[in-house]
């Protein structure tokens, strides 16, 4: 049991990371990507230490799920280490004075971006590696130049104990400054510490009503500060007339499997699926439901959100089983209910909510207005997914701009779980999927939450940060008086 931190080690905490955070904003990015490399490696190192102690914590299997969460967290540390050597995440443009600039003379301006300042970041349940202690948040955080506090998930406690204890071994022995990165715990000292005036920032993966409690909390601060929360979604995924014809088989089996992976406890599991009427489909899904095996919930608090939301599905008349765990079953094997598209938009706000865990709900509709009518009803969220034949591609192009308006991803024959990381992932979406529709929670864009804009107008050369020196002594990409200009191959 690891005790709730007093109010007095949080402003200890969070003081040493306001401390840290001038001489950490001055460090380059090539001393940073080696601090990431340095805590990457020790990660990895420690893995037969930390894989046994998340198994028993979250109920995850070690062998592959954890044992590939690690590699990804290890990769992920890795990758904004890339983003720093790169150099383009800072944004450099340097404007120099102009006697004939169309609106009058211009002066000498240039922009770059600096760290926000020290970051509250809270850990999330569902990947006690990729998104927690050591996970994405910190790892683009640290990236940017910012100090970390993270305030641990409490269903793995001594994981996140002993991961702290690993990275901040790790950053000081690579040389980060003292308060770099340090972590608390309990419900009331993360409340406590996204109230402290030093906080430049938070980051939140979680439920809505957590993140939407703690997004309050930051804007009613007397100055308040981004909270870039994601709060689930419910991942839509339609599917086309032709592409029951052509692979309907291949489609319901893909679906069960996306929505039953991890035992449904990811947030972009596809939690609607949008059938055209008479698809033929239900044997076909009720036996693939079937054929997967329970799996344990991460903790007993977000089994009993699923069995309650399980619940609400069922207790309306309209919708109906498709497959559901029998008397004496394990309540917690795979559910799959269905409704008609009309009965869903008159309860779109009672049916359309997310229920997180192995659950899943067909929505059938009967002609163009029933989907559109459906579209319509639905939250905006993370992903949407279209399954259709490339004969069909002048219909879904009418309806891009719903979907464009509904998520931060549009998937085409694919699903939605499972999110690569790269320089062009996009993991966000309008409220009530993110607070900060924006920016991303993956990817290496990630970045930008933990950076904002400064110029400089008139400013000799030697009071320039090194992104706008004459000299681009960090071989930066940039753009100089409007036209890009690639970096020169020096040693940053």
């Amino acid at each position: 049991m690891i005790d709730e931190t007093t109010d007095g080690e949080i402003d200890r905490v969070i003081a040493a990371a306001a401390a840290a955070a001038q001489p950490l904003a001055a460090t380059t990015p090539g001393q940073r990507a080696s601090w990431l490399h340095t805590a990457a490696d020790a990660l990895d190192k420690a893995a037969e230490d930390l894989i046994p102690v998340a198994a028993r914590e979250t109920q995850l299997p070690a062998q592959p799920r954890l044992r590939s969460e690690l590699v990804r967290t290890v990769f992920q540390l890795r990758l904004f280490a890339r983003v720093l050597e790169d150099g383009e995440f800072l944004d450099a443009a340097l404007d120099h004075a102009d006697p004939n600039w169309p609106m009058g003379p211009r002066p000498d301006i240039r922009r770059a971006m600096v760290p926000m300042g020290p970051v509250l970041v809270f850990a999330a349940g569902n990947f006690p590696f990729a998104l927690s202690v050591a996970g994405h948040d910190t790892a683009a955080a640290l990236a940017a130049g910012c100090p970390v506090v993270v305030k641990a998930h409490p269903g793995h406690p001594e994981l996140s104990a002993r991961t702290r204890d690993v990275l901040v071994e790790a950053l000081a022995r690579a040389g980060a400054p003292a308060g770099t990165f340090d972590m608390i715990t309990g419900v009331r000292a993360g409340v406590t510490a996204l109230r402290h005036p030093a906080l430049a920032a938070a980051s939140f993966t979680g439920s809505a009503a957590g993140g939407r409690a703690l997004f309050d909390i930051a804007n009613a601060r007397p100055r308040p500060i981004p909270f870039y929360g994601e709060l689930g979604s419910v991942n839509p995924v339609l599917v086309t007339a032709g592409a029951v014809r052509e692979r309907g088989r291949a489609i319901a089996e893909g679906f069960v499997g996306s929505f039953t992976l991890g035992a449904g406890q990811f947030c972009t599991k596809p939690g609607l699926l949008l059938l055209p009427a008479g698809h033929g489909l239900d044997a076909v899904l009720r036996g693939s439901v079937e054929s997967v095996s329970p799996q344990a919930m991460l903790n007993d608090r977000i089994a009993d959100g699923y069995l309650a939301g399980v619940r609400r599905l069922r207790e309306n008349s309209a919708v109906t089983v498709l497959s559901a765990p029998g008397p004496g079953d394990d309540p917690f094997r795979p559910t799959l209910l269905k409704v008609a598209a009309a009965d869903f938009t008159r309860a779109a706000e009672e049916l359309g909510g997310e229920c997180f865990g192995p659950t899943s709900l067909i929505i059938e509709y009967d002609g163009e207005a029933e989907l559109r009518a459906v579209l319509d009803a639905l939250e905006p969220g993370l992903t949407a997914t279209v399954h259709a034949e490339d004969a069909e591609i002048d219909r879904v192009r009418t309806l891009l701009p719903t979907l464009t308006r509904l998520a931060g991803r549009l998937l085409w024959n694919g699903w939605p779980t499972g999110i690569t990381l790269s320089w062009a992932q996009q993991h966000g979406g309008p409220y009530p999927a993110t607070t900060a529709p924006g920016f991303t929670s993956m990817g290496t864009a990630a970045i930008a939450r933990f950076l904002r804009p400064v110029a400089w107008q008139g400013f000799p050369d030697a009071l320039l940060p090194p992104a706008l020196r004459e000299d681009n002594p960090w071989a930066l990409p940039r753009r100089v008086d409007g036209i890009r200009v690639a970096g020169r191959e020096t040693d940053r």
